[in-house]
């Protein structure tokens, strides 16, 4: 079986509302031939440390980057047709989109795009410097910087508070919440909250909390694996396990334990340790 490893400290301080973690993985195996990027609270930015990685959502071509940014999803995205063993990886809240990438959420929703396309030039000689400095920690160093050099200096306004809060009550309630109940509190109809909460996201809140209710379930079974997927289901809000079957695979495309076994452990599945919930 082929060595994994992994990476990650806590960020730097002023980086904590936009940052989970940063997240360093290597194999020295083949990469498996698909691995499916399941949707979360996050998005997402990836760097190679070696070959381009391949990225495609169901049904589309493969593309490839050495550096990507990825907003908020609904469905998994494949990654795969690649000779990629080490990279990368940075979870962003959505108010980093404003605060670091200089654009909504929204703008990013269900898409991936080269990094450069985001920081220019910036992100190009990124790559470089972290594929000829072999230690970790510098590595990060170099990523933080990045970011700390964006912070305030991107003029992309902010968000509503409305849609803020409405965000954060989905993160807390893991999307349990019904979305009447969500625009009720808010002070808002249901037609203007979705309006404005997809605006700014890309996800509609009923979109958002199906998406918060599963990355539950998958963050569960990867610490404890061997869960009753019955108990689970009613756990997280489903009808049964029927119930749950079926979101995974109108998900992640394939059953809960087809994804364990084939995915488990998946370092760019990894949960950052520091992942907080975040304001948008």
């Amino acid at each position: 079986m082929a060595g994994m490893e992994h990476h990650t400290r806590p960020v730097h301080p002023a980086l904590r509302p936009y940052v989970g973690d940063l997240i360093g993985y290597a194999s020295d195996g083949y990469p498996p031939e698909l691995h499916r990027g399941l949707p979360s609270r996050f998005m997402t930015l990836v760097i190679t440390l070696d070959e381009p990685l391949g990225v495609a959502w169901p049904g589309r071509p493969v593309d490839k980057y050495d550096a990507l940014a990825g907003g908020l999803h609904s469905t998994a995205v494949h990654i795969g047709q690649t000779d990629s063993r080490a990279g990368v990886q940075v979870s962003l809240t959505p108010p980093a989109a404003r605060e670091l990438l200089g654009l909504p959420a929204g703008q990013l929703a269900s898409i991936v795009v080269g990094l450069d396309e985001v920081f220019g030039r910036s992100a190009r000689e990124l790559t470089e410097q972290l594929r000829e400095e072999p230690s970790w920690d510098r590595r990060f160093d170099l990523i933080e910087g990045l970011l700390l050099e964006q912070l305030g200096q991107r003029n992309a306004g902010t968000a509503q508070p409305e849609v803020g809060w409405a965000w954060q009550r989905l993160c807390t309630s893991h999307g349990a919440i019904g979305i009447q109940e969500l625009a009720t509190e808010v002070g808002w109809s249901r037609r203007h909250l979705t309006d404005r909460f997809t605006r700014e996201l890309g996800l509609a809140p009923k979109v958002a909390a199906r998406v918060l209710r599963f990355e539950r379930v998958t963050g569960h079974l990867r610490r404890h694996p061997r869960t009753r997927l019955a108990d689970l289901s009613a756990a997280a809000g489903y009808a049964d396990q029927a119930h749950l079957t079926r979101e995974f695979q109108a998900i992640a495309g394939c059953s809960p334990r087809q994804w364990m076994t084939e995915e488990l452990p998946n370092l760019q599945d990894f949960i950052p340790a520091s992942a907080q919930v975040s304001k948008v």
